[in-house]
This record gives C-alpha cells, structure tokens and sequence, in this order.
C-alpha cells in the first residue's frame, strides 16, 4: 500500500509538468545528480517528497538530519569544504542566524520567486519559505468564555492568571513570537506582555505544544499558546490519548482586528559553498511548487507558502484568518532582545 501511494504521489507530480522547467537552472550537468540536504524536518511526508524528486528528476537527495543549531554549526566548521548544498529547517530565526554567519547564498530562480511571497523570504533570496504554522490560542470550550480572547496581549489580563500552558523561553517559535512584539511595539512592550504572562502560567513551562494541549485536557490550564499544525497533528494521530486531548480543544487566531496573528515558517536556505548549487535550486524549485505544497498541507497540517496551493479540509475546518505579514528576518533580527526580555522577565 505504501509503495502504492508513493507511485500515485509521483504520478499525480509527474502529469503537473516539471516546476523547474522555466529555471535558469534547467539542464544540470551529469556532476548535478545529487543533492545534500541538511535539514532539521523529520516528517515522513518529506521522505514521499525527496523520493518523488529522485524519480522525476534522477537527482539523489542525500539527507542529513541533526537539531538546527547543530546543522549551522556543522556548516561553520565545515567553511568551504562542507558538503552542504541545503539547509532545511523550522523558524525563520535559525535561517536569518545562518545568513548573518555568511552560510548562505541567493537562489537565482524566477520561478521560486514567482511561487513564494516575498515576506516569505529573505531580502537576498538566500532563504525561502516553504511552509507557514500560525501561532494561535486552543481552549478548552467548557471553561473558556471566547468572548473574552482577543489578542497576545490581553492574556495578560488578571482573567487568565494561573490559566495559561505554554512552553519554554528557550523554544525558538516563543523567541519569534516575542521577537514579533518587538517589532512592532518595542522593547517595553515586550518586557510587559512576557512578565504578565508569567504572571499568569498555570505552571512552570515544560514539555512541546503537544504537550500543553494534552494538559488542557487533564485540566492543568485552560488555555495554551501552540502552533497549527501540532494541533492537526494530535486530532489525527492514532493515539487515542493524543486523538482525545486534540479534538477536546477549539483554536483561536489572535490579533484579527489589527495586526494579525504571529506566523512563522519551515523553510530552506542554498549554503554558501553549495557543491551542487543549480540542482539544490531544482530542488528548492520543487518544493515551492504547487502540487508539493499541497502535499505539505494534506499530510502534515502546515499552510503551504505558495499561495496557489490549496489547505488540507482539516485546515478549512478551522477557518480563514488574516495573518502578520512582518517580514520574517524582523524575527531573526530581534531574537536577541527577545531572549534578553525573558531572561529578565523571569520566563524559564
């Protein structure tokens, strides 16, 4: 069954042209057979992808998988010697860190800035995004009058106190988040909303998103920060615990009367010394393409970044929203004074 779906995956691809067939990168060299891709991402969904890839375009894609920060330290130590032609991974922060260490080059491809908004990627072209996670509010609806939600800001209202679940300071989605207060209403500001919100934790921060979602319902909290697609992840999952603690929560998306609520991306950067730059950029390429943005959305409840790519029905489910469309290195530039303002906060 598996190999079933594979080989329709790859049809399905195969019968929408080949993305790259506009690039200037069209045509690679028998030198261009292989990619190396250091990514972050551990989804089954990308091993269908990278495998559809090989088959339409003969190109292996061979994968390396390590934590973020480990991947951008291998690249330092590597310098021009590294085998690296990609860096995949999640949150615009990480990408933007690896660009200011000069670890990355522009893409040069009509058709991925064709196919991916610019506030999407880097200023340079040096990093796109791929796939977009909101950063909402799940509640669980007996013990949450949703009249009162609004914003970020306003959970820190006394209505909330010893309510809210929300990991660490030291996750990166938290440092963007409050990177994004930052930048659009200053250091202050931030300081005020991360000490009311530890004010208001219904515990000290612990586990993933997952797991504050899985405490809503063993009424730990009522309400809990997370990303998107966690939450898909949980309704869908055959955990029946998992399952539960999914479907006993409804989502929220802050910020709709003004800015917007906080999205970040999983997203992918060409290395600097890229052995193999045109067929990175073919697989760049294909990953920005519609029917694999599709794919992304349908099996791993991320918001493809291509606008012509269509949601998942369990995305559809949750409604539209309107999104903040601060330019991601805002993220990556701000991180610092972030994670200062939690220290100082008090937010472990």
């Amino acid at each position: 069954m598996k190999l079933f779906i594979l080989f329709t995956f790859t049809a399905v691809l195969l019968s929408c042209g080949n993305p790259s067939s506009e690039s200037t990168t069209e045509g690679a060299g028998a030198e261009e057979k292989t990619v190396t891709l250091y990514t972050h991402r551990h989804y089954d969904v990308d091993k269908e992808i990278y495998a559809a890839f090989e088959k339409e375009t003969g190109i292996e894609v061979n994968v390396v998988k390590a934590g973020a920060d480990e991947l951008i330290q291998k690249m330092e130590i590597e310098g021009d010697q590294s085998p690296a032609d990609l860096l995949l991974t999640v949150d615009a922060g990480r990408l933007v860190r690896a660009h200011e260490k000069g670890l990355l080059q522009p893409i040069t491809s009509d058709v991925v800035s064709g196919s991916i908004p610019a506030y999407l990627r880097a200023e340079d072209d040096s990093w796109v995004g791929l796939t977009k996670r909101a950063r909402v509010i799940v509640y669980h609806p007996d013990r949450v009058d949703t009249s009162k939600l609004s914003t970020y800001e306003a959970l820190v209202d006394p209505e909330w106190k010893g309510r809210i679940l929300i990991r660490s300071s030291g996750n990166i989605y938290n440092q963007s988040l409050l990177a994004s207060i930052v930048a659009h209403a200053g250091e202050d500001a931030a300081k005020t909303w991360a000490e009311g919100m530890v004010t208001n934790f219904a515990r000290r921060p612990k586990g993933n998103d997952r797991d504050q979602v899985k405490a809503i319902l063993a009424g730990e909290g009522d309400l809990a920060v997370i990303n998107t697609y966690y939450l898909g992840l949980l309704r869908n999952a055959t955990d029946e615990q998992s399952a539960k603690a999914g479907n006993a929560v409804k989502i929220f998306f802050p910020n709709q009367d003004g800015r917007g609520t906080h999205v970040n991306i999983s997203g992918i950067g060409l290395a600097k010394y890229a052995p193999h730059a045109e067929a990175a950029t073919r697989l760049i390429e294909y990953l920005a393409s519609k029917p694999v943005q599709e794919r992304f959305a349908s099996i791993n409840y991320e918001y493809p970044a291509n606008p012509e790519a269509k949601i998942s029905e369990e995305l559809e489910s949750w409604g539209s929203f309107k999104e903040d469309k601060l330019p991601l290195t805002k993220l990556g530039e701000m991180n610092r004074a972030a994670v200062m303002t939690f220290d100082v906060a008090g937010w472990e």
